[in-house]
């Protein structure tokens, strides 16, 4: 616990030392090489130089003009560790002022002309299968911005917090795109602009839909919830596990991205005590718990390979235990697990490495990808060992 506490309070020092700006793996497309110059206009190009920014072990970012700024995913992160160390009675008084401070930045950092509150990324995104541009709103950012500005609100009373969170359901139902299935249930589209089947996405969707039906009483909110866990439960594999997407080149599996998915089913029967998906979370618990940790406390990226192991999957299985009710009779995995992410992906600086590879792995600091998820992952691990868990 100690070596815990130790680390969590070097990370806070550093992400509250750089005012939580921060770089990304995936800020290459705001360099001035793709944002003036015909290079930009190349979706194969920003691909490719995307990738030659998020792949380099060194950083590339002053070079070419990428500056630090504010990621509304990683704010949203931010406000709930600081809201888990308020109810761990840790520095209160602190907590709470930046609580009031992430939570604010958020709200005016929310995306316009939508229908609901909404939040995106502070830079051009580039995937093989579509082009997101700086400010796009994607249900995975605010799925987490949400959660953040609900338990800001039950800890400040702020009711703004509260109007704009519940706001966002109205983006979910109508501004984002839905693949069906036969039986007219559906999954979402990542953002307004693609299509996509990401399946951790469409749940990150339910649970915020189920979340804003915990805070206004719609029922319609848990009907549309209902049918998306429906479809994705329908793509489960026998053996428990979920490939990323529908897409062909979509088709591996992976740790973290497993317990996003287990965490949305969890919290939509939670709220709705809806016990229709009981068996997909316990076969879904069983091969993510199974799969993707070695003995020694290794976390591994996918189920049939360790590397590069990212810093996702540890953080990730702090949050997947809590929320399910599942840590205590997991402890001791988590206890490694922690301990080794420390060990070997904490530089002596505070900060956490976004990935470990077999050769030279990269040590820049990214704040949304590593370090707002280490610190949102470990400020759950001392709240559960204060045994200060309200459910």
């Amino acid at each position: 616990m100690d070596m815990v506490h130790e680390s969590f309070n070097r990370l806070k020092e550093y992400c509250e030392k750089e005012g939580y700006k921060g770089w990304d793996p995936y800020d290459g497309l705001n360099s001035w090489v793709t944002q003036r110059t015909f290079l930009g206009k190349s979706s194969y190009f920003r691909l490719a130089w995307i990738q030659l920014f998020k792949r380099s072990p060194f950083n590339l970012r002053k070079l070419f003009g990428v500056g630090k700024g504010y990621n509304s995913k990683g704010l949203g992160l931010f406000v709930i560790a600081y809201c888990n160390m308020y109810r761990a009675n840790m520095e209160r008084e602190e907590s709470l002022k930046k609580i009031s401070f992430l939570a604010d930045k958020l709200v005016h950092l929310s995306s316009k002309d939508y229908s609901g509150a909404c939040w995106g990324y502070n830079f051009d995104w580039q995937a093989r299968a579509f082009f997101q541009p700086k400010g796009m709103p994607t249900v995975v950012a605010t799925s987490f911005v949400v959660e953040a500005l609900f338990m800001a609100f039950d800890i400040t009373g702020n009711q703004l917090y509260k109007d704009v969170a519940l706001s966002s359901s109205k983006f979910v139902l109508n501004d984002l795109n839905r693949t069906y299935d036969e039986s007219d249930n559906y999954t979402l589209s990542y953002s307004p602009k693609d299509k996509t089947q990401v399946f951790n996405a469409g749940l990150l969707g339910a649970k915020l839909l189920a979340q804003c039906y915990k805070y206004d009483g719609n029922q319609q909110n848990l009907v549309e919830a209902k049918k998306i866990c429906t479809y994705v439960c329908n793509k489960q594999n026998k053996d428990g596990s979920w490939a990323y997407s529908n897409l062909p080149y979509h088709q591996w599996i992976d740790s973290f991205h497993t317990g996003f998915n287990l965490e949305c089913i969890y919290a939509y029967a939670t709220i709705s005590s809806d016990d229709t998906f009981q068996k997909n979370i316990d076969i879904g618990s069983k091969y993510y718990l199974e799969n993707f940790f070695l003995e020694d406390g290794t976390p591994k990226y996918y189920n049939n390979r360790i590397y590069p192991i990212d810093i996702h999957a540890p953080a990730q299985l702090i949050v997947t235990l809590f929320k399910m009710d599942y840590f205590y009779e997991n402890e001791e995995l988590a206890q490694k697990v922690l301990s080794w992410t420390i060990e070997h992906m904490q530089d002596k600086r505070g900060f956490f490495y976004y990935q470990k590879k077999k050769g030279i792995s990269s040590r820049i600091p990214y704040m949304r990808w590593a370090q707002s998820w280490m610190m949102y992952s470990m400020s759950y691990y001392i709240f559960k060992q204060k045994d200060n868990v309200p459910h």
